[in-house]
């Protein structure tokens, strides 16, 4: 029993520092975590190829700044930071670069339609088909749906039209099962 006492005393007032986490133990404990990083990847992103592609911006990062991992601390926790930040990091460059900044007087770029694309006879005929199905709608379930469609909050048309914002709601609701009977034809 002293002995045991003896060597517990021992390790406590002798504090020297573990030896070194080594390259190779580092890579080692890196490859074990490959699953778990993938998982980890495959939730931030929902995509395979962007979950393989962070987890090897992952690799790269952990292995490029090794020197800045404290030994013996917690390397998962410290691997799955680096895989969060990359993601958010790698997010906010493609939201920068989907951004248009307008620097004309009067917006013009942002303001300018946007080209649809080509737009095939068939689909045509169904907006034709569709426009005709909505006119033929009485008032009461048109107007409001019209404005719905073109934009306007609920509100801003219960007070356009001087009805009660749930009227509203279920005239938009009722116009649109009106209308998917109508058009059942085109129903995919």
């Amino acid at each position: 029993m002293f002995i045991f006492i003896s060597v517990i005393i021992f390790a406590f007032t002798n504090k020297q520092k573990p030896a070194a986490m080594t390259a190779h133990e580092f890579n080692n404990s890196l490859i074990e975590m490959k699953s778990n990083l993938h998982r980890f990847a495959m939730s931030l992103t929902s995509d395979r190829d962007t979950a393989l592609d962070l987890v090897q911006d992952t690799y790269l990062k952990a292995i490029t700044y090794k020197e800045k991992f404290v030994d013996y601390t917690n390397l998962k926790a410290w691997v799955f930071t680096i895989m969060k930040n990359t993601f958010i990091n790698n997010y906010r460059r493609n939201v920068k670069e989907n951004t248009i900044i307008d620097g004309t007087q009067d917006l013009y770029y942002l303001n300018m339609p946007q080209d649809k694309g080509f737009t095939s006879p068939e689909s045509n005929y169904a907006q034709g088909e569709i426009e005709k199905a909505i006119e033929s709608l009485s008032d009461d379930f048109r107007i409001p749906f019209k404005m719905h469609i073109e934009g306007f909050k609920y509100h801003e048309i219960a007070d356009e039209l001087g009805l009660k914002i749930g009227t509203v709601k279920s005239r938009i609701f009722f116009t649109r099962q009106k209308l998917m009977n109508i058009l059942r034809d085109y129903d995919s």
